[in-house]
């Protein structure tokens, strides 16, 4: 039997990964968790919701992977088979005001965790890492980002996920780590912190308020493609599944670890996106569009990947996009203390 390391499980996406790892398989998984980098305790409690067993299956460890990992936290870590990296500060508008903190936390998270996965040796088989489309900055209209195309992050964030990257890669080359890392579009989905789009977006527009869009000078919208948590769970869950990891003997013969894009169906503009919610509220879609490098300097209007490879590799997505924001929108409005 697998026992996973999740990191991130009190966080938004680490969540749903940890639900979805307890709905569809019978893997031990061993959380560690710290709620000073937006974490939040009631995330796991309502991932253990619905299975008494499930509690057996979890174990929470408290501990700040910023920091490096004692012997007594790695011994309740247990037989760890796999590591599931989901855990970074991710929000621009904060990595703007605080990027050296933002900076110093999500390296000194990554490098912590590698150092970790060193001491296993053989016995990890993956170390999946999650990284972010904003790695290869803003995508021209009509061009999607295809797997290692040039970094080029825009703002403190992406560039903290861009060194993250390049750490796992030193690891990856240096020391044999098994390493995969997969870039995510824009994650929506039940429990997401209200300074996100989706859920700010609500909050706004049931206070009959308009929702900040974003705009070019000229006042075309931004773009992305929204994926819902879940469907990130399910690609995860394929890789681990399916996925054999190169044999570190042949390591000199690749030029890079294997990368997977994780890629919603469909590009959505702010502006539609802010149309659908109004929609399923039944209010007015209200906006207003400001000019997004003066209110947001490094934001980029538009993020686009190809998501081919990992199609090709056989996995296709459970949740089409306009169920999973129905469903997410509905659900918050059946539970709307989490847009306080």
């Amino acid at each position: 039997m697998k026992r996973i390391l999740l990191t991130g499980a009190s966080g938004f996406v680490g969540a749903h990964v940890l639900r979805h790892l307890l709905t569809n398989t019978d893997w031990d998984i061993v959380c560690p968790v710290t709620f000073r980098h937006k974490g939040n305790s009631d995330r796991i409690a309502s991932s253990l919701e619905g299975n008494d067993d499930w509690h057996r299956r979890v174990t929470t460890v408290m501990c700040d992977l910023s920091n490096p990992l004692s012997n007594t936290t790695k011994a309740r870590f247990g037989a760890i088979t796999e590591i599931w990296n989901v855990a970074s500060e991710s929000h621009v508008d904060r990595s703007i005001e605080y990027p050296a903190d933002f900076i110093q936390n999500n390296v000194a998270l990554i490098t912590n965790i590698l150092d970790y996965a060193r001491e296993l040796g053989d016995d990890l088989r993956l170390f999946l890492q999650m990284s972010t489309d904003e790695v290869y900055g803003p995508a021209p209209g009509g061009y999607a980002h295809v797997e290692w195309d040039t970094i080029k992050p825009s703002n403190p964030y992406s560039a903290s996920k861009a060194a993250q990257e390049a750490i796992c890669f030193s690891y990856w080359r240096t020391y044999d780590l098994p390493i995969v890392i997969t870039n995510t579009m824009n994650i929506i989905g039940e429990m997401q912190d209200a300074e996100k789009f989706v859920p700010m977006t609500i909050q706004k527009l049931l206070a009959g308020e308009p929702m900040t869009v974003h705009v070019s000078p000229s006042g075309e919208s931004g773009s992305r493609f929204y994926l819902h948590a879940r469907n990130l769970a399910d690609a995860w869950l394929h890789l681990s599944e399916s996925f054999e990891v190169l044999d570190p003997a042949l390591y000199p013969y690749y030029e890079f670890p294997d990368r997977f894009h994780i890629v919603g169906e469909r590009e959505v503009s702010n502006v539609e996106m802010v149309e659908l919610i109004a929609g399923i509220l039944g209010v007015e879609a209200r906006m207003e569009k400001v000019n997004f490098h003066q209110s947001r300097p490094g934001h980029d209007l538009r993020y686009a990947l190809n998501g081919e490879k990992l199609a090709d590799f056989g996995w296709q997505m459970p949740i089409p996009f306009e169920d999973s924001l129905r469903k997410t929108v509905e659900w918050t409005l059946e539970n709307p203390e989490w847009l306080l």
